[in-house]
């Protein structure tokens, strides 16, 4: 009867074949009747037990060399994974079938002998906790089961571990099937209150002491000869007497850079633990979060991680209020890991700075989250500040070194920081005091 389980995942290789219980009574028969038979001088005994043990031997032979894949019995698997991409945290159903490339009588009648163990990434799953449903059909072996993403990243899916014996059941071959998947696993997300499509921007404005000209000014304009009609807006061209057009939706909004400071992840090839993940992920998620509620208020938004080499005009903002825009700024999260060292971490910071400063924006608003700065980084991220459009979370634990300096060197220059310990504090709680301390 076929059946699925989840294994770890494992090196894809060549097919293993295992003698049956079966089949190693027939081989350890055979042995023995050859050994008696010789002594006895009993040809036909020596022969019956040859007989056995070259029928295990070649059953042994066909299953390591024919593969499933392929000939008039070949099998393929189709798998597919909803939602792609994941949500670290959130459930994820996965739908595998493995059926005949063509329905011959070899074909259906290797599947009706076939076992399935699909693999998948630790990364994607509870070990202890995952279950399939296995459907068998005549034509198709149909499997459904769910995963829960801890980590976020790109995760091995497969191959399926196939299981066969012989028509006479003497030896089992274990043999892979199909390719892999890469499930993508986005962080987890929070909704920020941004108080309306227009108060960030509002904030950016009241810090200059005077208010400049409304977003609202530039949602529609004049029409013009080769505009889409279906751009006009006719209810204000009726009160107006005058045609006008929409615009796009993000004219006139401040453009928004959330800087993520990767010392504040943990370095490439640190074993990741499920019980760690919220801490570790915390920057990463509040990033992304500020992100896609600024972009859902009509922002257009890029997220610009620190590195050595920047390159930050090449980074695209994303629109805003355009569904697109989502899947672009979280896929920018996905491969996000920290420095491999202090040292790298602090000049790719001092790097990721001095670049936002060079190309800045004019009204441009910059949310940053930092790990507590050393002297040099310090200097670097507070120059960034001047005319009270950035904001800033500082993220580590109250006994961290170089936090109370970190957040008097920003606060003196302008910006609006506030402390974070990703164990006591959630990032709308956080979010909520960063804008309190705006005020």
């Amino acid at each position: 009867m076929p059946g699925a389980r989840m294994l770890p995942r494992r090196p894809r290789g060549l097919a293993r074949v295992r003698p049956t219980v079966r089949g190693s009574a027939v081989l350890g028969a055979g042995i023995v009747l050859i050994a008696v038979g010789s002594a006895l001088g009993l040809r036909d005994v020596v022969g019956l037990g040859a007989a056995g043990a070259l029928a295990v031997l070649s059953s042994w032979v066909w299953m390591a060399v024919r593969r499933i894949d392929r000939g008039r019995g070949a099998l393929q698997v189709g798998r597919k994974v909803e939602p792609d991409p994941a949500v670290r945290g959130n459930q994820v159903t996965t739908r595998l079938v493995v059926a005949p490339v063509h329905p011959t009588a070899t074909a259906l009648g290797r599947l009706a002998r076939l076992q399935i163990s699909e693999q998948a990434a630790g990364e994607l799953c509870e070990q202890d906790a995952l279950r399939a449903q296995v459907v068998t059909h005549p034509d198709r072996i149909a499997v459904r089961y769910r995963l829960r993403p801890q980590h976020r990243g790109r995760w091995a899916l497969g191959p399926v571990l196939t299981s066969r014996v012989d028509v006479f059941g003497l030896v089992r071959a274990a043999q892979p099937l199909g390719a892999p998947s890469t499930v993508t696993v986005w962080p987890r997300t929070t909704d920020l209150s941004v108080r309306g499509a227009r108060a960030f921007g509002e904030f950016a404005r009241s810090a200059h002491g005077a208010r400049t000209s409304s977003s609202d000014d530039s949602v529609l304009r004049d029409y013009v000869a080769g505009d889409d009609p279906r751009r006009v807006h006719w209810a204000t061209a009726a009160r107006r007497g005058q045609l006008m057009v929409r615009t796009d939706e993000s004219a006139g909004m401040p453009p928004v850079t959330v800087l993520l400071d990767r010392s504040t992840l943990p370095p490439p090839g640190t074993a990741r633990s499920t019980s760690a993940a919220e801490d570790e992920e915390w920057a990463v998620e509040a990033a992304a979060s500020v992100g896609l509620s600024l972009l859902a208020a009509g922002h257009p938004v890029r997220l610009v991680a620190s590195t050595g080499a920047p390159a930050v005009e090449a980074i695209p903002y994303s629109p805003g209020r355009r569904s697109e825009g989502t899947a672009q700024l979280l896929d920018q999260t996905v491969d996000l890991q920290g420095h491999s060292s202090r040292r790298d971490a602090e000049a790719g910071l001092i790097a990721t700075a001095d670049a936002l400063r060079s190309t800045r924006r004019p009204a441009e608003l910059t949310v940053a989250i930092l790990a507590p700065l050393g002297p040099l980084a310090r200097q670097a991220v507070a120059a960034m500040a001047g005319d009270g459009n950035h904001w800033a979370f500082v993220v580590g634990p109250h006994d961290s070194p170089d936090l109370e300096e970190s957040l008097g060197a920003l606060r003196a220059t302008g910006w609006h920081a506030v402390h974070v310990d990703p164990q006591l504090t959630s990032i709308d709680q956080a979010w909520d005091r960063l804008m309190e301390e705006h005020r």
